[in-house]
């Protein structure tokens, strides 16, 4: 009988866990749905998925749609709908590991100076270097910009014997600035004509995506979620405190180090393709927390997962508010995410 009840649990646990996968799928799939349905041209549901099985399968479906629908499906927002997905899901994983790291509920890439970093280098490829390595050019730069800046960040924290949490974070607000100071200095002494379309791309946006461009974020979001999800354990460690994950066996400062070199690849290359879109990564992990709690083998997955639906639904609402013009999807992910975050704190 007493093995009966401890087979239950672990029955009803893989339901609950299978009926999620399958809510999180739907969620996905309507987002997807909706969001490259509307926009200036109107295209059904319907059309949009049929358009996309004729493109893996020729000869699954009959066409029944003009060439224009299809090309602004597949080739327009279909790409721009998958890179919302990555961006958001990179930055809420980033965000929520660095709030273990550093066991502050306020960190995130963009107030720990890796956004700006990563800004940086794009700026250097996009107005002074040229794209000397092809379309690798931005988004090595945008990724080496923001190891440095993760780099200046412990240099100085360990120099002015900033350890704790808190003046960890004073330090990462300090270097935002001055990477960002040097980023305009960048802007000012850069082609005024190419100005304009850097300062935009600053505000964050997904207009550029394209399918050949997609590969490069994938190839870096896929191994670098993997490994968050695997250290998870010891991310939870982290939440208690240095010494007590020490007693546990962990090497706190190589894997303090190591989350944040994996938060800088992943936030420089979502910065490259999508300029520098705010609050995702310090927002989204709380609203996660308060769905599946603080046990960080649900928190990385379900951050990443709502930090897609966040990101894309961010970029629905400035395609659409501003018809036929994007409004900057960092200006909707700053009011949203500010609003947001504001009620949290009141429910708290």
């Amino acid at each position: 009988m007493a093995t009966e009840v401890r087979k239950f649990p672990s029955s009803f646990g893989t339901v609950r866990l299978s009926r999620n996968i399958i809510l999180a799928a739907l969620l996905v799939l309507a987002s997807v749905t909706v969001a490259v349905s509307v926009g200036a041209v109107p295209v059904p549901a319907t059309t949009v998925w049929g358009v996309v099985l004729n493109k893996l399968s020729p000869d699954l479906i009959e066409t029944t749609w003009s060439k224009g629908r299809s090309a602004i499906v597949w080739d327009i927002r279909f790409p721009r709908v998958l890179l919302a997905l990555m961006v958001g899901a990179g930055l809420a994983a980033v965000g929520a590991s660095l709030q273990a790291v550093t066991r502050n509920p306020l960190a995130d890439p963009h107030l720990l100076g890796i956004s700006a970093g990563g800004a940086f280098g794009a700026i250097l490829a996009l107005l002074h270097t040229g794209l000397f390595l092809g379309l690798l050019t931005v988004p090595l730069l945008a990724f080496a910009g923001a190891l440095v800046a993760t780099g200046l960040v412990l240099a100085v924290s360990n120099f002015a014997q900033a350890t704790s949490a808190d003046r960890l974070i004073l330090t990462g607000v300090a270097i935002y600035f001055i990477i960002m100071a040097a980023a305009n200095i960048l802007i000012f002494l850069g082609d005024p004509r190419a100005t304009h379309t850097v300062v935009f791309w600053m505000l964050g946006g997904l207009g550029l995506a394209q399918w050949s461009h997609l590969i490069y974020p994938l190839i870096v979001l896929v191994p670098c979620l993997g490994w968050l999800y695997l250290r998870s354990a010891d991310l939870n460690a982290m939440t208690i405190g240095d010494e007590t994950a020490a007693t546990l066996g962990l090497n706190v400062v190589r894997f303090r180090l190591s989350v944040f070199v994996i938060g800088a690849m992943i936030t420089g290359v979502m910065v490259a393709f999508s300029g520098i879109i705010g609050f995702v990564g310090l927002m989204v992990p709380h609203i996660a927390r308060t769905l599946v709690g603080g046990d960080y083998q649900r928190l990385v997955p379900v951050s990443a997962l709502f930090g897609g639906v966040f990101v894309l639904w961010a970029d629905v609402i400035a395609r659409t508010i501003m018809a036929p013009e994007d409004m900057p999807i960092g200006i909707v992910t700053g009011l949203v995410g500010g609003c947001s975050f504001v009620w949290l704190l009141r429910r708290r």
